[in-house]
């Protein structure tokens, strides 16, 4: 913590206290003498705790299956991606409509297919959003990340341009993929997934296992990546590296990045998102996941999670920061879907991103396996469902 905020803080718990004990008068005064002060600690301490909210939770759209992101485009509409059917849609008013675009060209397998979509801030004028997913020419596939524009009666989406390509693959095991646009830039970052390919988390040259940070129009490396002169064009396009599978990324309001990382047996992640950091993912020769998510063994300098899951994993996966005084002690929290664990998480962090504590509100546990995490406007949640069938949902959280 800064000097600053230290001072911050002692000055308002001064403040605090001061009201607490002026508040104790007659008896109450005399015990809280008695008793040293404490009673007007506690006192001040229960008044200056912000109260845990309920939350209502209530189904957008149902009928869905693996919707694996959802995000607002404005006067009432989102648009949601589900993985292995390839399909796009348009929900308003708790009504689903097809998208057409080219989803005969998605390759889905395993945990690969349509994924994650980011949406142009000014989407009313662009009409613009980005996706990520499997994609198949011929006999060849790849992950990559497409700009699109979706029409104005919301029922085709035109490609743009493919932003990135060359997403490693191998069976569709470990295919990330999370894409942010970055408030505070012109940058799109994507997380990626190692292929279940040992080499390539540590390997610089591979796109596999990181988090890359590109032009949102282009494509093209960021001028102040921290490989952005390496001679290999897809080395420049490399943020940090020695990740397993990256299912999230979430930017707080201070402009911190954080990602959501897949443990192997043990310690799912949440990482601060650095400029040039390794986190350790190096289960190579095989593909040995016994070793450590983030092995200090290896030459240099490994980053470590700002926050793990421990033994066993509960499989995190999409998050998102919350905002708003309606989340009373929930508040500027990191909400994190977990699959395996079937809730979701609210972890706070103080300002230098260390974590202080974790709660999973009980009405966040009775939906089954939960993937993406959306935040809106008003600071309500939207949160997707992923049990394997056709009954998938997209819940509305707001806080009351």
């Amino acid at each position: 913590m800064t000097s600053r905020a230290s001072r911050t803080l002692s000055g308002a718990v001064s403040i605090a206290l001061a009201v607490g004990a002026l508040a104790l008068t007659g008896p109450a005064a005399e015990a809280n003498r008695a008793a040293g002060g404490t009673a007007s600690i506690e006192a001040a301490t229960r008044a200056a705790a912000p109260a845990v909210p309920d939350l209502r939770v209530r189904t957008i759209v149902g009928g869905l299956s693996i919707p694996w992101d959802v995000q607002s485009i404005g006067t009432g509409g989102l648009l949601v991606t589900e993985r292995d059917k390839a399909r796009l849609s348009v929900v308003r008013k708790g009504k689903r409509r097809t998208v057409r675009f080219p989803r005969s060209s998605v390759w889905v397998s395993g945990e690969t297919g349509l994924m994650s979509i980011a949406v142009d801030p000014r989407f009313a004028k662009t009409r613009r959003f980005w996706t990520c997913q499997g994609w198949q020419q011929g006999s060849a596939h790849d992950v990559r990340v497409s700009m699109w524009k979706l029409s104005a009666n919301e029922r085709k989406a035109s490609l743009v341009r493919h932003v990135v390509t060359g997403l490693p693959t191998t069976s569709g095991r470990h295919g990330g993929c999370r894409v942010l646009l970055d408030a505070d830039s012109k940058a799109l970052y994507v997380g990626t997934g190692d292929a279940a390919d040992p080499a390539n988390p540590r390997t610089l040259t591979s796109l596999g296992g990181k988090v890359l940070r590109v032009d949102r129009r282009t494509g093209k490396a960021m001028p102040d990546n921290p490989f952005a002169d390496a001679s290999d064009p897809r080395q420049r396009l490399v943020y940090n590296y020695g990740h397993r599978n990256v299912q999230g990324l979430a930017q707080r309001a201070d402009g911190s990045i954080v990602s959501i990382e897949h443990g192997s047996y043990r310690d799912d992640e949440v990482n601060a998102v650095l400029a040039g950091a390794d986190y350790g993912w190096n289960p190579g020769p095989g593909y040995d996941e016994s070793v450590p998510m983030t092995d200090q063994s290896l030459p240099g300098e490994q980053t470590e999670a700002i926050w793990t899951s421990g033994t066993p994993t509960i499989a995190t996966s999409g998050a998102a920061w919350t905002s708003g005084d309606q989340w009373g002690a929930y508040a500027d929290s990191l909400a994190v879907a977990a699959l395996g664990g079937e809730r979701l998480l609210l972890i706070r962090f103080d300002a230098g991103l260390a974590q202080m504590d974790v709660a999973t509100p009980p009405a966040l546990q009775r939906y089954g396996r939960l993937r993406s995490v959306t935040s809106l406007p008003n600071g309500d949640l939207l949160v997707t469902t992923s049990n394997a069938g056709n009954d998938d949902r997209i819940l509305r959280v707001s806080p009351r």
